[in-house]
């Protein structure tokens, strides 16, 4: 596979002032790491979930002024896009690498996800490890570890998936930066398979609301 784990210079891409410096560094130097990424981990998740997923490179095309802050691929079971799908992504920001399985904002299922979630808030905090963690907003680079959430915790989390117009819910991994630069090839992708095999359970949740 023609790809190697985030380098010091691929996090530093986030230090570059302005749009348009910043975008073309993305795609000369992140963007054919990420595609790179979507192929292999694409067949992968495909093999793991029983149905074709696809990859999504973030383009970031609506940026205007701001540049981007983070970038990721995402993958998901259609070809048009994934934002209101379940999906998983590989990414990162300035500080750190993320691997999430995300339900956002977009989603149709959002609700319905939440009260399965809310239903089965006990195997999910005996399932997640307790090294990962969750996120409540895609934009942000704040986390919430999961060995610090109580039951009632997770139970509020999940409720506010169902009530609050724009809430979304990612579980997944957080690697800072000077540990991410610091794995060897091997270890960066038996790192992002590990935490996909650990987030399965949660995207084949989605799976019973979508096809039933």
């Amino acid at each position: 596979m023609n790809v190697t784990s985030f380098s010091a210079t691929d996090f530093n891409v986030f230090k570059i002032e302005g749009l348009d410096y910043r975008m073309q560094a993305l795609k000369d130097r992140i963007r054919p790491k990420l595609d790179a990424l979507g192929d292999h981990f694409a067949s992968e998740l495909s093999a793991m979930t029983g149905q074709e997923l696809f990859p999504h490179v973030a383009k970031h095309a609506r940026r205007t002024i701001n540049p981007p802050n983070d970038t990721w691929v995402a993958f998901a079971a259609s070809k048009r896009g994934y934002k209101m799908m379940p999906h998983f992504q590989i990414g990162l920001w300035g500080s750190h690498m993320f691997v999430w399985f995300a339900v956002i904002y977009e989603a149709p299922i959002k609700v319905q996800f939440g009260e399965t979630l809310e239903k089965s808030v006990k195997n999910i905090k005996e399932m997640i490890p307790g090294n990962f963690v969750w996120s409540l907003d895609h934009t942000k680079p704040e986390v919430i570890p999961h060995n610090t959430l109580s039951l009632e915790e997770l139970t509020a989390m999940f409720k506010r998936l169902q009530e609050v117009k724009k809430a979304e819910i990612l579980c997944g991994i957080k690697i800072p930066r000077e540990d991410a630069i610091n794995l060897s090839n091997d270890e960066f992708f038996s790192t992002i398979h590990d935490a996909f095999v650990h987030l399965m359970p949660l995207y084949r949740l989605t799976q019973t609301l979508i096809y039933k």
